[in-house]
């Protein structure tokens, strides 16, 4: 079909080109090959202006890391498909210009492109657009730490995505079932769910979604604290990220192995990987990414002694987070405040940092509370008691 494509291009086909493009994007976009299908959409596009090409090329630079130019084709791809009527391109393309603006930290622009597409994939019938955006809207509930919508979204994703045969759409819902269970601290469960993505992305060839099952199974073997398990995960995804091109899968693998040695008071080694994820982070734009990476430099540092270093990493950290919408890393950086705080002795600044935390993780079931409110009342009576000594 390339040759075929390649002729089309070269002899100013511009139908048999658009045809066989997006039917070649369809192909590769599944097998990660995201540089091939931007080729080929680049070429398509040299015929004239063609919605699927652009829609194509769209994702392939969304998915290797550069949101401006890909949402530049998903703008132009949307007025082609409006001027053609054609209802179920113009869905697709709100879905997509939804998963880039969550990539991009905006989640209430995405959640206002998903709900735009929702509706629009139902009205035409497309059981499978219709899953892919009940899974979108349910990661985005997940980010924002309400883990019961989003589990209510991917439960009614997941039996479309079997009923319609899509499995790779099957294995992402699976993926993202385990993350709201590692994020509510049932690694067990988490695991199941990882460990019936990763043959499902196998199986399809899609080596991006293999090497994201492999960082989030090597995250709840972190936190079941075997961190040999969770490395060896994290090295076999990071060279597949590289090989695809994926530098967001590629910036939160360093991030996964620096949290592993911060883990086990490695904190040069986990500094390390911190400094190489920040910039690509920065890079592809990914605000929530770049403020969790600096939460952990905070982090090292901190270990390593150096408190003023590490709270002005948490202080640039912080108001990222609540602009993002990220309540469960917000309550992690109040609460490494409120110990950077207590160890300087500025215990009434703890306190407040302290009750902030406890607040946000009342608010998303967050599995740190109990540690958190115990904390709080130790450093309410150590307040209590230096006030009482004065």
């Amino acid at each position: 079909m390339s040759e075929i494509h390649r002729l089309a291009v070269v002899g100013g086909e511009a139908v048999i080109a658009r045809t066989t493009g997006h039917r070649l994007g369809q192909v590769l976009l599944p097998r990660s090959r995201f540089a091939d299908v931007e080729a080929v959409a680049t070429a398509t596009l040299t015929l004239g202006p063609d919605a699927g090409a652009f829609y194509d090329r769209g994702w392939a630079r969304r998915a290797t890391g550069r949101p401006r130019p890909a949402l530049d084709d998903y703008r132009q791809a949307m007025a082609l498909y409006r001027q053609a009527g054609d209802r179920a391109g113009e869905a697709a393309t709100l879905n997509n210009i939804g998963l880039l603006y969550n990539g991009l930290g905006d989640r209430r622009q995405a959640l206002d492109h998903y709900h735009q597409a929702l509706p629009t994939f139902r009205e035409v019938g497309n059981r499978y657009g219709e899953a892919a955006t009940l899974n979108n809207i349910g990661r985005v509930y997940s980010w924002l730490g309400d883990r019961r919508q989003a589990l209510d979204h991917y439960h009614q994703a997941l039996p479309t995505f079997r009923e319609v045969g899509d499995r790779v759409g099957e294995a992402a819902t699976l993926i993202n079932i385990g993350s709201v269970y590692d994020g509510l601290g049932d690694r067990r469960q988490a695991l199941d769910h990882y460990h019936q993505a990763l043959p499902i992305f196998r199986e399809v060839g899609s080596r991006s979604g293999e090497a994201a099952t492999l960082t989030s199974i090597g995250r709840a073997y972190d936190g079941l604290g075997d961190r040999r398990q969770a490395l060896d995960h994290y090295h076999q995804a990071l060279p597949t990220f590289r090989e695809v091109g994926d530098r967001v899968g590629e910036a939160i693998t360093l991030t996964s192995i620096g949290s592993a040695y911060n883990g086990v008071g490695d904190w040069r080694q986990a500094l390390d990987y911190f400094e190489q994820a920040r910039p690509v982070f920065r890079k592809v734009g990914d605000r929530a990414g770049e403020a969790v990476t600096l939460t952990n430099i905070g982090s090292a540092y901190h270990g390593m002694g150096d408190r003023p270093r590490a709270l002005d990493c948490f202080e640039q950290a912080l108001p990222i987070l609540r602009e993002v919408g990220d309540r469960t890393s917000e309550a992690v950086t109040r609460y490494n405040i409120a110990m950077i705080h207590r160890a300087d002795g500025d215990l009434a600044l703890a306190v407040t940092e302290l009750e902030r935390a406890v607040d946000l993780g009342r608010q998303i079931e967050h599995p740190g509370l109990a540690r958190n409110i115990a904390m709080l009342e130790q450093v309410r009576r150590e307040l209590a008691q230096t006030r009482t000594q004065a």
